[in-house]
């Protein structure tokens, strides 16, 4: 079948990295894991990356969302459709910061079901890869799994106040 075709996509800019997202988005089917240094300027509060997610946060309970970020105030302060999603699906998605002493892991990385993933070389370098059906996928789901475990809650879905 094709459709399980190993596929490198060499990205060459900021505009190839958004829409290899949107892609990475749209071929998960279970969890999603994405890490980005703070998410500004990649297309998360788009109408077409809200809907991509809602759909995948929709399409099955036992869906997952995961966001790791060296720094949560974009997503925070300025990405309310980011906001949207975690209040709606409080269960499903979940919103972390990595600790201090992984701020050393300047290379940010999204995986779909250990299938498919989406890089780049740096947070400053726009240049990356789409990846599909690569078996490399495991060891980027791991790494992620393994940050995730050293990083703490960073957003609620629930609002406080007094």
């Amino acid at each position: 079948m094709t459709d399980d075709l190993l596929a490198h996509t060499e990205l060459d800019g900021i505009a190839d990295y958004t829409a290899a997202l949107d892609t990475l988005c749209g071929l998960a089917r279970h969890k999603l894991y994405l890490f980005e240094k703070d998410f500004d300027g990649l297309g998360f509060n788009s109408e077409l990356r809200y809907e991509t997610l809602r759909r995948f946060l929709l399409a099955n309970p036992a869906n997952r969302l995961f966001v790791l970020a060296h720094d949560i105030r974009y997503l925070s302060t300025r990405c309310p459709r980011m906001t949207m999603l975690l209040r709606q699906f409080g269960n499903s998605m979940f919103v972390h910061q990595t600790a201090k002493h992984l701020l050393h892991i300047t290379a940010p990385f999204c995986v779909a079901d250990k299938t498919h993933y989406v890089r780049r070389f740096h947070f400053d370098d726009p240049r990356g890869l789409l990846a599909q059906n690569d078996p490399y996928a495991h060891a980027l789901d791991a790494l992620y799994l393994e940050m995730w475990a050293h990083s703490h809650p960073a957003m609620s879905a629930t609002k406080l106040g007094l």
